[in-house]
């Protein structure tokens, strides 16, 4: 997708261009090959892991930025000092649920139901613990061999006053990682996990009256870019731009038509 990417940004030659992606993008060689393709177009790139929670996300998510303009340097603004949430921060407020239960005022307030097993051991979890911390009979087989002793990640609480660790597709159930709800027995739900990810209370994701799928809309959520992050590149690029209003961008031999014309372009492609 990358080289895709790479191939559009030739053809369409946009001011501004940004992506973000997995902190291991910059490790391969496509991820070398795009910015030397920026590069040669003309454009001045910067790129760099970032961790979402120092910009406002209440999430430990780490992410590669990359921007890069016609204009001249450019960089993602620095965070500010008060820019830090946590779990409490934005979850505190919403009702109450049980395992496999739902909001009757918002049906995205739903939670996936836990087997009588997971509802045992969320129980007994204690927040930024994990199964460590379980009796030894609600111990999975798995984790009791000595190759699964290294792996406890999984099955763990949220903690109130941190950011939540990194959201995956399937941040709603309990033992997909560290997604127990720091004080409720249950996995997060569908809204908390939006939230967590920066939308809005009140983010419509279907129409009223459209069932709820948990597994399709998890996926979607957890793979979302995230808001704030979002926010933050935007607001990058228009102080950018802020900065070179009334300038005209340099063009490149390859943004000029065969007839010497300039191919004038003011798009993002993001």
């Amino acid at each position: 997708m990358l080289s895709h990417f790479g191939r559009l940004v030739k053809e369409v030659l946009p001011d501004v261009v940004t992506m973000e992606n997995v902190p291991t993008i910059t490790n391969h060689q496509v991820f070398d090959d795009f910015v030397a393709t920026l590069q040669v177009g003309g454009y001045k790139v910067w790129h760099d892991v970032i961790d979402c929670a120092e910009y406002g996300l209440p999430q430990r998510r780490r992410r590669t930025v990359l921007l890069a303009s016609l204009h001249g340097e450019i960089t993602l603004r620095e965070p500010h000092a008060m820019e830090t949430k946590t779990v409490k921060d934005v979850l505190k407020g919403l009702p109450r649920l049980r395992h496999g239960g739902a909001d009757k005022d918002d049906p995205m307030h739903t939670a996936s139901r836990l087997s009588s097993l997971n509802y045992e051991r969320i129980k007994v979890s204690k927040p930024g613990g994990s199964w460590r911390d379980w009796p030894r009979r609600l111990i999975a087989k798995c984790h009791k061999k000595e190759t699964g002793k290294t792996y406890p990640g999984v099955y763990g609480r949220m903690e109130w006053n941190k950011p939540a660790p990194t959201l995956t597709t399937q941040f709603y159930g309990f033992g997909n990682g560290r997604f127990g709800h720091p004080s409720q027995a249950r996995g997060l739900s569908l809204r908390e996990g939006a939230i967590l990810q920066g939308f809005p209370r009140n983010y419509s994701f279907v129409p009223d009256g459209k069932p709820i799928q948990i597994r399709t809309l998890g996926r979607l959520i957890g793979n979302a870019v995230p808001v704030d992050l979002g926010r933050v590149i935007g607001e990058s690029i228009l102080g950018h731009m802020k900065q070179h209003v009334g300038q005209s961008p340099p063009v490149p031999d390859s943004r000029k038509s065969r007839n010497g014309r300039e191919h004038q372009s003011s798009s993002v492609v993001s």
